[in-house]
Order: structure tokens, then C-alpha cells, then sequence
């Protein structure tokens, strides 16, 4: 069960996470799996295509990160396996959801259905998934394919 306080009630509190995230103000104490989520959906709902959402995601990730002082290493840090995986997840989700909700409603939707963290490992080994290679490159699962289905953006 997740913590009802992260679930947001107006487009204000998801533009607030935002703006702090983009301008690396965001408390890391703040910067959870559930932000995580909503940042990564709001790229994708808002960039034109599918690359340049992951690439937002990505880079705005990792300037987080460099301004925070969360240093990559092979135990910490940006994880880009962990961060396409999720973002699949994302795309996933809005290929079953209807493109009339709100950004809210979307967002609290998205956070119910994948609120567990441990997803990852229903299809990758932990030491697959924990590898350098995985944290710096994609790497396909180990135990069972991502199916993926046809999201179309704009």
C-alpha cells in the first residue's frame, strides 16, 4: 500500500516537483521513486517524441544528480537500465490509459499501479540488474522479455 500524501490533488503540486526538479532545487529527500514517475510521465506526455522524452528524461536526471553532488559510481548514481525500464513502464501505462485524463489524475493512476520498486527483478537478476554495464548501459532482461506495446506521442 502506498502512502496517500504522495498522491496529488491539482496540476500545481506536479508542476511545483517540476520547476524544482528542472532547476535542481528539489530536496533529495523528495526526489523519490514516486517523483521519479511523475517526472518521467510529464516528459512523456509533453515532448514531441518518444526519443527526445527519454533524452529529457535522461539528461535531466543527471544534471539533477551533478548538481546535487550524487556522484555515478558502480553502487550509486544515475542508472540508465533502472531509468529506461521505468520509463517503458510509463509508456506502457499510458498505452492502456485513456489520452482525455488529467495530468492528476494520470499521475496518481501511474503511481498506484507501480508504486513497487521491485518490479525491475520480476525480469532481471539482481546481479544483471546491479551490474556496471547495466548502470551505464541498457541491458536487455534475464528472466522474462518486456513486452512492449505502440504508444503514439502527438
Amino acid at each position: 500500500m502506498i502512502d496517500t500524501t504522495i498522491i496529488y490533488r491539482s496540476p500545481y503540486e506536479i508542476d511545483t516537483l517540476l520547476h524544482a526538479f528542472q532547476e535542481c532545487s528539489l530536496p533529495r529527500s523528495q526526489w523519490t521513486h514516486e517523483a521519479h514517475l511523475t517526472v518521467a510521465l510529464w516528459y512523456y506526455l509533453f515532448c514531441d517524441s518518444e526519443p527526445e522524452a527519454i533524452d529529457a528524461i535522461r539528461n535531466g536526471i543527471k544534471r539533477y544528480n551533478s548538481v546535487q553532488g550524487i556522484e555515478t559510481t558502480k553502487d550509486s548514481g544515475y542508472h540508465e537500465t533502472l531509468t529506461l525500464f521505468w520509463v517503458q513502464t510509463v509508456r506502457e501505462y499510458l498505452a492502456d490509459e485513456s489520452q482525455n485524463r488529467s495530468i492528476v489524475h494520470l499521475a496518481n493512476g501511474l503511481i498506484e499501479q507501480y508504486a513497487d520498486r521491485t518490479l525491475p527483478f520480476r525480469y532481471y537478476t539482481r546481479d544483471r540488474l546491479m551490474s556496471s554495464e547495466a548502470r551505464i548501459n541498457w541491458v536487455e532482461p534475464d528472466l522474462r522479455a518486456i513486452e512492449l506495446k505502440q504508444v503514439s506521442l502527438k
